[in-house]
């Protein structure tokens, strides 16, 4: 109720300024076809030179790019949170994955997310393009995804945000639509494939790197698929392990209504270890090379 009334606080606060969500189609060598993702921009970002911290933004099982948007608010609580100064200006990237649940299996959505996604970002949007200008983040299906790719790539992503994520160790309750997806064995769901791509597989050799991601976790008390108690197993082994973290348990079930209103304090905790908005070197070096250009007045 707590983080209810703050989000509500939040929304109802909202700047008169504010920033815009456009969307993007490309085409993915990973996936071999078109692929579209929506951009959050903050409030300023056509008239700046800045390049900005970008957050990959993920759905869950069956969802699309326009989830966060219509659903989770995600651009009225970004302008609060900016406007605040609880987060800085940043770029938000929701890509479009259905229920792929982030893996090479049904498509290749994870090279197509590491590879594909974060360099046509790159490439077309001001985005800092170094780790400390990624953070990724997703609820459910996207919050399995985010876990893998901090984990597997640790040296890309800042810090993390897991939303109620579907991480089920030692495999999905009935429940789940990681049964059914098609992804994790067809036509029939197949435990050894879940346990192959699951992060516990991912533990050690995470762990041999060295390399500290902070992680955001939380889930809703009433969850269907009781992952409140799967968030509390990994903010344990973290912990164990040294790994920076913050857990929180909500009142609430497995839907919108937490995810809708814990987004916002997921983001000012990720993005404390977020670089600033700034102009890059290679920017600043050609704004200095077109300066010394110009005739100089008399």
């Amino acid at each position: 109720m707590k983080l209810l009334l703050a989000f509500l606080a939040l929304v109802l606060s909202l700047p008169a300024t504010a920033g815009v969500v456009v969307s993007r189609e490309f085409d993915s060598r990973a996936l071999q076809r078109k692929w579209s993702y929506a951009v959050y921009l903050p409030d300023g970002y056509e008239t700046s030179t800045l390049r900005y911290p970008v957050l990959y933004l993920l759905h869950g099982h069956g969802g699309g790019l326009y989830d966060w948007v219509n659903l989770g608010h995600i651009q009225q609580t970004a302008d609060a949170l900016i406007a605040r100064g609880d987060m800085p200006p940043a770029i938000i990237v929701m890509p479009d994955a259905d229920s792929t649940w982030f893996v090479d299996r049904k498509e290749k959505m994870e090279t197509a997310v590491i590879q594909d996604l974060v360099g046509d970002v790159e490439h077309n949007f001001r985005a800092l393009g170094t780790r400390d200008g990624r953070l990724v983040a997703g609820l459910s299906m996207g919050g399995y995804g985010a876990l893998r790719f901090v984990l597997k790539y640790p040296e890309m992503f800042a810090a993390a945000a897991l939303l109620s994520p579907a991480i089920y160790d030692p495999e999905p309750p009935e429940t789940s639509g990681a049964r059914r997806a098609g992804v994790f064995g067809a036509p029939d769901f197949d435990p050894q494939v879940w346990k192959q791509l699951n992060y516990p597989a991912l533990w050690d050799a995470f762990l041999a790197k060295k390399i500290a991601v902070p992680i955001y976790i939380n889930s809703g008390d009433d969850d269907a698929h009781f992952i409140e108690a799967e968030a509390t197993r990994l903010y344990e082994l973290l912990r164990k392990n040294g790994q920076p973290a913050e857990l929180r348990i909500v009142d609430g079930p497995h839907s919108w209504a937490v995810w809708e209103s814990t987004i916002g304090d997921a983001l000012r905790y990720i993005f404390r270890f977020a670089a600033r908005p700034a102009v890059a070197p290679a920017d600043a070096r050609i704004d200095a090379q077109r300066d010394a250009k110009r005739p100089k007045s008399r």
